[in-house]
């Protein structure tokens, strides 16, 4: 009785302690990604290069010339959710560095008589900040397109379940993974708790995400604060619209897929197959020719 006792306790013991190296585990692994994705979002290196010389065109960049696209620049960082990293005054900076250096090594090309590879280098060089800020715009787009059914279809199950706005937000951000809506939502959070007003945070998220998706989905919830509607109707209906938006945009692709292929078809795969299936006949036919 006392070994079966004593072989029973060291099961439960032994469990328990798998349980608790599975749980640790998995917080750990958790924290990682966390860590991870606020690591991923760095500026380019040659930001960081630039960065610390950009008081030298302070002058430059504050003239009025530069407003609009002072204005853009703005409007782009916050999309990209690199307002904690860079301000407007700061990329212009560094596209104005990045363009007297341009022109400086321009002017190099074109002493060595190569003007073509001068001004293609300028355009480059000037371009690339706008290039990398669009292309951080975009993959973070598509990332709160992709995530955001899901989010509406918890928020609505949530609400309808009695649960308020601010309630079943919070709970679904404690239990989602840290994704780029999930960092928009938390902030709009804060600022509800810190008292901003629901429907004035909502604007603002619209505002400094400009995602169409989600854009809807907030108009739709502002309008129904203010009118009085019953906020998880409206949540079911964006979730069914996007749903369906969703599944168009996948039956799209679906239907562009085999025009994608055939230039890679046409210029990679078809040549080794007649390569393969020609080549020993070609060889043969080489070889009884010239013997």
């Amino acid at each position: 009785m006392g070994f079966s006792f004593m072989t029973l306790l060291a099961c439960v013991c032994a469990g328990t302690g798998v349980f608790c190296m599975s749980l640790f585990v998995f917080n750990l692994l958790e924290q990682l990604e966390i860590e991870k994705r606020e690591t991923s979002r760095q500026l380019p290196l040659m930001f960081k290069m630039l960065l610390p010389f950009t008081g030298n065109v302070t002058p430059i960049v504050n003239s009025q010339f530069l407003d609009t696209s002072k204005k853009q620049a703005r409007e782009q960082i916050m999309m990209a959710g690199y307002d904690q990293l860079i301000n407007e005054k700061q990329f212009v900076s560094v596209q104005v560095l990045m363009f007297i250096f341009g022109v400086f090594f321009c002017l190099l090309f074109i002493a060595g008589k190569q003007p073509f590879l001068g001004i293609l280098f300028l355009a480059l060089v000037y371009l690339y900040p706008k290039i990398w800020l669009k292309s951080v715009v975009k993959r973070r787009h598509l990332e709160i397109q992709k995530s955001l059914p899901n989010v509406l279809d918890l928020l609505t199950l949530s609400v309808e379940a009695g649960k308020d706005f601010l309630t079943s937000l919070r709970d679904i951000l404690a239990r989602r993974k840290r994704d780029a809506l999930g960092e928009e939502l938390e902030r709009t959070f804060r600022e509800i708790q810190l008292g901003k007003q629901r429907r004035v945070a909502l604007k603002e998220l619209s505002q400094r995400v400009q995602q169409p998706d989600l854009s809807m989905v907030l108009n739709s919830i502002v309008q129904a604060d203010e009118l009085g509607v019953s906020i998880g109707q409206i949540l079911r209906i964006q979730g069914d619209q996007l749903r369906g938006k969703r599944f168009n945009r996948a039956e799209k692709l679906a239907n562009e897929a085999p025009v994608k292929i055939l230039f890679p078809l046409v210029l990679f795969i078809m040549p080794a197959v007649i390569i393969i299936l020609m080549g020993p006949v070609i060889l043969k036919s080489f070889n009884i020719l010239f013997k």
